[in-house]
């Protein structure tokens, strides 16, 4: 599958490590530029390009940025494309987003951004390096498991199905609405819990 990455960070350049290690054909770019990525490319044989050409050149997109560098991108490039949103809000870094503060799901707001976008939610609920570090082999007991939530079923079932592949089992966290259940301060986040817990915990998150 193609798949372009758009943020080289903790998440973004582990989840390139992961998914070209899996077989994905992944084009990864970030603000900077595709000269700040030779390192990234050469250590994972992942293509380097523009934030276009991520988009362009791909069927899924992962967008692991900032959360207030969203509007930033290009946003009638994502039409008709699954989109995976991997990131969290975090007031103190992206600052008083009013929508977020009134209780609005991050992915919703994201979703906004990007009209005709197939938006699911997923591998925000996870450490970095255990992303890198933490896959396992599918029937593993204790096997982590990553809520994927979006309203698009076949989007949905693509992202679990790239969950399972580079070692974690997805748990269905119904509609990006849902999604606030996955986000920082809920008891699944960054908890490192196996399919029954993540179930477990979705359902005893309160806003």
């Amino acid at each position: 599958m193609k798949i372009g990455v758009i943020g080289s960070g903790h998440v973004g350049g582990n989840l390139t490590r992961r998914l070209t290690a899996v077989g994905h054909d992944v084009t990864v770019a970030n603000s900077r530029g595709p000269q700040t990525l030779r390192s990234l490319g050469g250590e994972t044989g992942a293509e380097t390009g523009t934030v276009e050409e991520a988009i362009q050149h791909s069927d899924v997109v992962v967008v692991a940025v900032p959360l207030v560098a969203v509007p930033d991108l290009p946003s009638e490039l994502f039409a008709g494309k699954v989109v995976v949103d991997a990131d969290n809000y975090y007031p103190n870094r992206d600052g008083d987003i009013p929508e977020l503060m009134d209780g609005t799901a991050s992915s919703r707001w994201t979703a906004d951004h990007f009209p005709g976008a197939r938006l699911v939610k997923a591998f925000n609920t996870i450490a970095a390096q255990h992303l890198l570090e933490n896959g396992t082999p599918p029937g593993t007991p204790g096997r982590i498991a990553l809520p994927v939530a979006g309203d698009d079923p076949d989007a949905k079932r693509m992202v679990m199905d790239l969950v399972d592949a580079i070692g974690f089992d997805p748990v269905d966290g119904g509609g990006l609405d849902d999604s606030w259940r996955q986000q920082p301060g809920t008891p699944i986040y960054l908890a490192d819990r196996d399919a029954d817990g993540v179930r477990q915990g979705l359902v005893e998150a309160r806003r």
